[in-house]
């Protein structure tokens, strides 16, 4: 996606994101061609979707419809997720104390039924995602939203929230029409009624809206007509939910122009008439080992995971992720402002292993490596990663029983710190490295490692430090300080970033993968 967020929701449903000319998906192809000669769009993914309601979307899919029905006051540009750019706000600025951000709406943006989005709109829409408690409300807690003036936004946290820019874009604050959401039961607490009328209509200011919608089958979105930017190269977008295997057969025979959801292996000879798009995704899939003593008397031993880390091959672990993944040197992904450079991550040691093992104290440990079964994370199945972790550990000395579940029972176990060793990995909620403090002693992920507050004071500091900097260039050396005191003294071992593989026709440009939306269709153009 980890709990909150998309991490949740992906593992939950068992899985975590082009037509005019030429063969293999053009607009000569069925898919392809819309009524009246119109063009449209084939998309074919596996859906992770619950709702269209912008304010309660949570889920992969979801966020693909949320950022082409709904527009957000800040967004990225392209695959940079590395600085917020303006969208519906013209302006931004964050105070030297980090607590207050001020917005400039932009004029002449407008509602797909023509009328003009206002402060009001946007202090409703946000309020009420905050207030209804649903999914993404965690986004903006703590947040005060207030209009200041007709044209200018104010959102005030009580500690410096430097991450608020990047949490802005994620399309679940998407700004909805007050006034026709207002008609169909929205409100701005949890009595409110309007899922069922956002699940079936559009009241936001995007290139799109939605024309049908069906949480188990597709989705049809139509160029909205009053759309105030740039106008979308397709009529049609139709988004499939269609299985990997059929999804490689349709794209390749040009029933469909974008296949989201293939592994390495199953983009490996694609015909040359086809865009392969091989990225290092942002999901990094990492170990645990329990600190807590009650759990393990094994794994909370420092010179254990020290063993655990050197004994690691991380480069066989890439073979079998594939082409276009990368080894993750810290918890924070590549693309986000505070990765670790390449040169920081681990690199396998026997030797070293060996000889931390020894002065552990430990003879011959046996440990159990708990995983979910049946998920795979960009179509990889952690299934080979623990064997090969398996044998790489043997050669050290250390035995792992391997324990895979179905991934409700794994998920549970995980959650409640009852993981000796664990195999699972992280999806960024927003792009921002603070939501990887999650990781630290006393927070989400590091009480599933049986690590509790006080447990490592120099990286507490170090992490709390990181929350309130400001300013790009310290924030970035903040959070690679906390990653490397992580990486020296932490439960965690950072493994690999799987690939992102997406399909296109060969007449589909301006695609890029996108770590919270995976792909902008309104970006999608044709050749």
């Amino acid at each position: 996606m980890a709990t909150r967020s998309q991490t949740a929701a992906v593992l939950l449903a068992g899985a975590l994101a082009l037509a005019a000319c030429g063969s293999g998906g053009s607009s000569q192809s069925p898919a392809a061609s819309g009524g009246g000669g119109g063009k449209t769009l084939v998309i074919d993914t596996s859906f992770d979707l619950k709702t269209a309601d912008p304010g309660r979307t949570y889920e992969p899919t979801g966020l693909i419809v949320g950022k082409a029905v709904y527009e957000t006051l800040l967004t990225f540009d392209g695959a940079d997720v590395t600085k917020p750019v303006p969208a519906l706000a013209e302006s931004y600025e964050l105070s030297k104390d980090g607590k207050t951000l001020t917005l400039k709406l932009k004029k002449g943006a407008t509602f797909a039924d023509g009328s003009p989005i206002t402060a009001d709109d946007v202090v409703f829409s946000l309020t009420r995602v905050r207030d209804m408690k649903g999914t993404p409300s965690f986004l903006l807690d703590g947040v005060e939203v207030a209009k200041t003036d007709d044209s200018t936004i104010t959102l005030t946290s009580k500690a410096a929230n430097p991450a608020l820019p990047y949490i802005l874009p994620n399309p679940a604050l998407g700004i909805i029409n007050s006034k026709v959401a207002k008609e169909h039961g929205a409100t701005t607490d949890a009595q409110d009624k309007a899922e069922q009328y956002l699940n079936s209509a559009s009241a936001g200011s995007g290139p799109y809206e939605i024309e049908s919608f069906n949480v188990s089958s597709q989705v049809t979105l139509k160029a909205n007509p009053k759309y105030y930017g740039t106008k979308p190269a397709y009529d049609k977008v139709v988004i499939r939910n269609v299985e990997a295997a059929t999804q490689k057969l349709n794209v390749q025979r040009g029933d469909s122009q974008v296949a989201l959801n293939l592994s390495g292996d199953q983009v490996t000879g694609m015909p040359a008439t086809l865009q392969v798009k091989k990225t290092a995704s942002a999901n990094v899939i990492f170990l645990l080992a329990n600190q807590d003593s009650g759990v393990s008397k094994t794994t909370p031993n420092a010179k254990f995971v020290e063993a655990v880390r050197k004994g690691v091959d991380y480069a066989g672990l890439l073979e079998l992720a594939g082409e276009g993944s990368a080894q993750a040197p810290g918890v924070i992904p590549s693309q986000l402002l505070g990765a670790l450079p390449a040169a920081a991550a681990a690199k396998r040691d026997v030797e070293g292993a060996k000889a931390a093992l020894a002065a552990s104290g430990l003879t011959n440990p046996t440990v159990k490596l708990e995983y979910p079964s049946e998920l795979t994370v960009n179509g990889l199945s952690f299934q080979p990663l623990a064997e090969r972790i398996q044998a790489n550990l043997k050669e050290v000395g250390i035995t792992v029983d391997l324990q895979p579940a179905p991934v409700t029972t794994a998920l549970d176990n995980y959650r409640n710190g009852k993981e000796e060793l664990g195999l699972w990995y992280w999806g960024p909620d927003y792009p921002d490295p603070s939501d990887y403090l999650a990781f630290l002693p006393g927070k989400t992920v590091g009480l599933r490692a049986g690590w509790k507050a006080g447990a490592a004071k120099d990286i507490e500091t170090a992490g709390d430090k990181a929350a309130v900097t400001i300013g790009d260039d310290a924030r970035k050396a903040a959070y690679e300080d906390v990653q490397n005191k992580l990486n020296a003294a932490g439960p965690f071992i950072p493994l690999i970033q799987p690939s992102q593989n997406i399909v296109t026709a060969a007449s589909v440009t301006g695609l890029e993968y996108h770590p919270v939306w995976t792909v902008d269709v309104a970006d999608l153009g044709v050749k």
